[in-house]
This record gives structure tokens, sequence and C-alpha cells, in this order.
């Protein structure tokens, strides 16, 4: 059994977790450029087993779908036909950003830490992949 990855994909950077093997736990991985996000995961899926990736699916308030979606089809594209064998699928993201801060309030990080995006991004990618086990 391999692991599930959520990406919490972004313009800039995409929030990455992942499940242990057994699909129970979920952990942060890495915060990536969205540029360099297909090149790190050729060399992150030559040493672990991924049997599905999660992608955050952003909507406006009234439900319609943002912009993201567009690219993240555009990517989804991509990683088919690099990665043919690994499912892919979509989990609703609303409010992950605003849990994701709450969270970081929560653990006591100060300010100048929680002003690190790339923490926030992390655990939003978490959030989304919790949501997702939780509707398998």
């Amino acid at each position: 059994m391999g692991r599930i990855m959520g990406i919490d994909y972004g313009l800039k950077k995409c929030g990455i977790a992942v499940t242990d093997p057994l699909q129970i736990i979920v952990s942060p991985l890495k915060t990536i450029k969205t540029s360099s996000l297909l090149s790190y995961l050729k060399i992150y899926f030559e040493t672990e087993e991924v049997d599905k990736i999660v992608f955050g699916y952003p909507t406006h308030k009234d439900g319609n779908p943002t912009y993201v979606v567009d690219l993240i089809e555009a990517f989804k594209t991509k990683l088919i036909s690099e990665f043919p064998n690994i499912l892919l699928d979509y989990q609703d993201e609303n409010f992950t950003s605003l849990q994701a801060q709450e969270i970081m309030i929560q653990s006591g990080l100060s300010k100048k830490q929680r002003q690190d995006k790339t923490k926030l991004d992390k655990i939003s990618a978490v959030l989304i992949l919790q949501r997702y086990l939780k509707h398998i």
C-alpha cells in the first residue's frame, strides 16, 4: 500500500502533505515553488510509493471554482502523462488557510513565525488530506 499525497496548489507555491504507508497518519512534507513541483514529485516518487494525489479544490464563496482550478487541471494533465498509474482526486479546500492560521496561533507560534507562508501552505495541505481521508 502506498501513501496518499495532498497538495495545496497555488500560483507561486504548493504545500505538500503525505500519509504514512498505511494511509492513517497525515504529516506535512514540504512547501515548494509551483514551477518546481513536477520535478520534485519525480524525485519523490523514485523513493516513495504514492497511490494517489489529492488536490485542494478552490472555490469562491458561492461554490463556483476559482481560476486556479484551470491551472490545477493543466498540471494534472502533465502528471497523468508522467505517472499514468497514480490516481488523482480533489477535496474541497474552503477555509483551510483560515484554519491553518488558527492552528499556528493555537500552537504558540510568534507573529514573525506565522508570517512564514511556507508553514501555512504545509498545514493547509495537511488539512486538505485529513478532510479527504474522512470521506473515503
